[in-house]
């Protein structure tokens, strides 16, 4: 069989152009909404001599870099370090044009969160992107700091673990935590807040291509007024992680939190989340322990944790081997 995987506009757009190449008698065996109209796979039987044939599916072509990154040894090494981040190709274009540090400033956002006082704070994201424990850093470096408490309030009905966890630290801390699995009970639990303290919400993974749990989101800021930070781990692929970031600012996302950059040698998802979606670079997740584990994101310290190319500090591996 002859396969072809086309995009068009429209499914007639698309019948029509798998007709042209793979004869009148194509066969639709699959189709899907993309980003600005649909994709299609057809295939064509083909006579017993014919499926004998090889199909060859060659490299996909990787574009050139730009003449700006070879002008520099400096320049030379952001071009390795993106290409070993799997940053896409036309962002790392844009950040060869300059040395690394001033290109990220002048490309991407960087902003610290909201604090959560005027404006609860809410945290979203995809399933296991560590949501729940960033939320436990984040009030942890408050109390650190010398500063109020927040009220935290969990919203995820999905892991009831989840209440568990964020209580353990919560007392600790001295922190009242409420547990509210809809959204109206969130708005109740926000009248409990004293005048002036800062409200965290933690919610559960949501895949934001799901209807009902999109909903959910929306719902949740609807009620609270909130101001929203994109949980996503690092490690995704950058493709996948534009995709998830796109649906999430359309979800009323603005800043981003990247988990995981301890644990992932490959960031590139990172900065094209970021770009993707014009997400604010805000906090990086960078240790397992609520009291020490976030790092605000610059773009000195990024550009450091690009060329370093390895999630291991230099100093726990010095000496290795000497």
């Amino acid at each position: 069989m002859r396969i072809r995987v086309l995009k068009a506009a429209s499914m007639p757009e698309a019948m029509a152009r798998l007709r042209d190449e793979l004869g009148p008698d194509a066969a639709l065996l699959s189709s899907r909404p993309v980003n600005g109209g649909v994709e299609v796979t057809g295939g064509l039987d083909l006579d017993d001599e014919d499926e004998e044939l090889p199909v060859l599916i060659g490299p996909r072509p990787r574009a050139p870099l730009p003449a700006a990154c070879h002008q520099r040894r400096q320049d030379d090494s952001a071009a390795i370090a993106l290409d070993f981040h799997r940053v896409p190709d036309a962002l790392a274009r844009r950040l060869c044009a300059a040395p690394l540090e001033a290109s990220l400033e002048a490309s991407l956002r960087f902003a610290r969160l909201p604090d959560g006082v005027a404006r609860p704070l809410l945290l979203a994201g995809p399933p296991g992107a560590g949501k729940t424990l960033t939320c436990a850093k984040l009030a942890a470096r408050r109390v650190l700091e010398g500063e109020e408490p927040p009220l935290v309030i969990s919203a995820d009905g999905e892991r009831p673990a989840a209440a568990e966890q964020l209580a353990a630290f919560t007392q600790l801390l001295g922190a009242t935590l409420a547990v509210a699995l809809t959204p109206a009970a969130v708005a109740l639990a926000m009248e409990q807040r004293s005048p002036g303290q800062p409200v965290l919400i933690d919610t559960a993974g949501c895949d934001p291509f799901d209807p009902a749990q999109a909903r959910m989101i929306a719902s949740l800021v609807a009620v609270t007024g909130a101001s929203v930070a994109l949980v996503l781990p690092g490690s995704m692929d950058a493709a996948e992680a534009a995709d998830v970031a796109r649906a999430f600012g359309a979800l009323g996302a603005t800043h981003l939190v990247a988990t995981r950059l301890d644990a992932s040698r490959r960031i590139g998802a990172v900065l094209a989340a970021a770009a993707t979606a014009g997400l604010a670079l805000a906090e990086a997740g960078t240790g397992s322990q609520a009291a020490d584990g976030l790092t605000m994101m610059e773009p000195a310290w990024l550009a450091a944790r690009l060329r370093r190319r390895s999630h291991i500090e230099v100093s726990a591996w010095e000496g290795v081997g000497s």
